[in-house]
């Protein structure tokens, strides 16, 4: 099982392919317990190494957080919409390790996502949490995200009809096109 004791201090940094046994591991927690995710099987290998290729090869960011040299959680950020008007705003995801909960990682993830996405030209993240339960809303209220819609009985998962809640953070100072990465 997880261990509880934290021994060190989180490291946040990019992920790496090596990373990914522990991103799917965590991820595959959420997907067969909760709602975090409406996906409804859980990803092989061979997908997450397709999705950390597809994000990592436009430019945008993908992270990791260590705790005692174990991946405690992880967040990255993928394009909102393929089409080129939709270049500057991105969607992001993050995923802590249920044994690294409240030891402050979602929010050193978000913060590091946040800062990543601001330096490459980004003007809007854009967060679409399932239901409003748990800890996601109010980690991306206090990180400047603001309520901008609920999508109502848009997902089905556990027996249940589920809403999303749409949030969204500006970040930059103009409105011009800037120099962001591509969204092949």
């Amino acid at each position: 099982m997880y261990p509880i004791v934290v021994d060190s201090s989180p490291i946040v940094k990019s992920a790496g392919r090596e990373h990914l046994p522990g991103i799917a591991e965590i991820y595959g927690h959420y997907v067969e317990t909760s709602i975090a995710t409406f996906e409804l099987e859980v990803p092989d290998e061979a997908e997450w190494a397709r999705r950390f290729a597809a994000i990592t090869d436009s430019g945008l960011p993908f992270l990791v957080a260590e705790l005692d040299d174990k991946v405690a959680g992880y967040a990255y950020c993928s394009p909102w919409k393929t089409r080129p008007a939709y270049r500057q705003t991105v969607e992001d995801s993050v995923y802590v390790a249920p044994w690294a909960v409240g030891h402050g990682l979602g929010g050193l993830l978000l913060d590091t996502v946040v800062e990543r996405c601001d330096a490459l030209g980004i003007r809007e993240i854009i967060a679409v949490i399932a239901d409003t339960q748990g800890a996601s809303p109010a980690l991306h209220h206090r990180r400047g995200f603001v309520d901008a819609g609920r999508l109502r009985n848009v997902g089905f998962k556990h027996g249940r009809r589920l809403d999303t809640v749409l949030m969204q953070r500006s970040l930059g100072q103009s409105n011009s096109a800037g120099s962001v990465p591509s969204q092949a």
